[in-house]
């Protein structure tokens, strides 16, 4: 028998901030959420498709859903998004989820690295949401608890060839996840990272699902021989949010088919 009090609406009366809600992976985590009852802050670097975005959950779902663009490759923007996003909905006081989605890539070998792309990737998929996430979790451990989610990748937990500073970003971003539940932990907040492989996203679909001869070498260290679908990944991001994971702190979720173990 379910403990949720509406298992059909595990998120009813949260609210979430979900980063790079815009397109891929963070949007169908903000579809996910929608569904589940939760009210949410969208962020993206494109205004445009975070209204778009947020029109089309508000005719599906019966929550509120606020906006707020937001460039992650800015220094100054993890400082703050937290507070705007908390005003957005409610105000000071906050709000009970983070979803750390937002990520870039820059595919290059080791010796083709370009020192631009390195810094690049380590400000969007390292320094600015493990900034968020610790003024975020700081945030939500005054008001008696919430939950960070972080969307790494299984790069962090096993390196993968031409994606140098993507590996080093989100392996740290993995640790700084680890810390946060370590040192917050005992104040409500439980933080913890989904680690999917390829995600065959509009984008993922283009670059791997559309090229045989690229998938097939990735594909066989998957036992499940397949890529993950975005909703294999954020059902995992509803369910760790939501009281159903509500032992579950410090941990890695893998999200693909047994690369990790092949």
């Amino acid at each position: 028998m379910s403990r949720l009090k509406d298992p059909a609406r595990p998120l009813a009366g949260r609210r979430a901030l979900i980063t790079g809600a815009s397109r891929g992976i963070g949007a169908d985590i903000a579809r996910a959420c929608a569904a589940a009852g939760a009210d949410l802050v969208l962020t993206a670097r494109d205004a445009t498709a975070l209204e778009e975005a947020a029109a089309r959950l508000g005719a599906e779902h019966d929550v509120r859903i606020a906006v707020l663009a937001a460039d992650l490759a800015d220094p100054a923007v993890p400082e703050t998004l937290w507070q705007e996003a908390s005003a957005a909905l409610d105000g000071p006081e906050g709000l009970d989820v983070l979803v750390n989605n937002a990520g870039l890539s820059h595919p290059e070998t080791v010796d083709q690295l370009e020192t631009a792309h390195f810094d690049e990737t380590l400000q969007v998929n390292l320094r600015a949401p493990a900034l968020l996430a610790a003024r975020a979790g700081t945030a939500m451990a005054r008001a008696g608890g919430g939950a960070v989610v972080t969307i790494a990748s299984a790069a962090a937990l096993r390196p993968l060839a031409e994606h140098y500073s993507y590996s080093v970003a989100k392996a740290g971003l993995v640790m700084a996840t680890r810390s946060l539940a370590l040192e917050l932990g005992d104040r409500g907040v439980r933080a913890n990272s989904i680690c999917p492989t390829i995600v065959l996203t509009d984008m993922g679909q283009k670059v791997w699902g559309e090229h045989p001869d690229k998938a097939a070498p990735m594909l066989a260290r998957i036992p499940q021989d397949r890529f993950a679908q975005p909703h294999e990944v954020s059902d995992v991001a509803v369910w760790l949010a939501s009281d159903a994971a509500s032992m579950v702190n410090g941990a890695e979720i893998p999200v693909d088919g047994g690369y990790l173990v092949s």
